[in-house]
């Protein structure tokens, strides 16, 4: 392994023009072709596709084509989980979405992050943070989740806001950026 891959897999900064990334890179661009193109393919097979391009996947996902992201192998998702059409998740660092999460369209799950420093970020050095989505999060259409996010079990964020800092469990946030508007109450059930 190849030392920007491995700067890249800490969480440290790294160029991600290596021979080694492009070539994951071009791996996943394949993998998600083939899934974008199978969309009339019955879903045991499309099923078998998204085993192929992701770390994880739960029984029961759901993903609409078209469908894009960077690695594919840093992604988890958990069962019963439904991402509608258009998302981007750009994993360069993990991305973990938790089981029975509800993603609407155009949603964008962003870990890289580029240096302030102009002289730095033209010289191409970028790091990822991990984002997290916990269990039955629902994200509208358009939302956008900023490198290295947290949103908490249970919670809402409403469409077409952009999530910058945590969102705590079981809230509805919206806005740009994202912030909390009110509590929601626990289901019964």
């Amino acid at each position: 392994m190849g030392e920007n891959k491995q700067r890249l897999l800490a969480g440290d900064w790294y160029l991600p023009d290596d021979p080694e990334l492009a070539d994951d890179h071009r791996r996943c661009v394949g993998l998600c072709a083939d899934f974008n193109a199978a969309e009339r393919l019955p879903y045991a097979e499309r099923f078998a596709l998204l085993e192929r391009l992701l770390g994880s996947v739960g029984e029961g996902v759901r993903i609409r084509a078209p469908f894009r992201c960077d690695f594919g192998r840093h992604i988890g998702i958990g069962a019963r989980t439904f991402v509608n059409f258009g998302a981007v998740l750009l994993d360069a660092a993990p991305i973990t979405i938790g089981a029975d999460v509800q993603i609407g369209p155009n949603v964008q799950l962003l870990t890289p992050h580029h240096a302030l420093d102009a002289e730095r970020r033209r010289a191409g050095w970028e790091k990822a943070m991990p984002v997290m989505i916990g269990d039955n999060v629902w994200l509208g259409g358009g939302v956008i989740v900023c490198p290295g996010v947290t949103i908490g079990e249970n919670t809402v964020v409403g469409a077409g806001s952009v999530v910058v800092a945590d969102l705590p469990a079981g809230v509805l946030a919206v806005g740009n950026p994202a912030r909390v508007v009110r509590v929601l109450e626990p289901s019964a059930g």
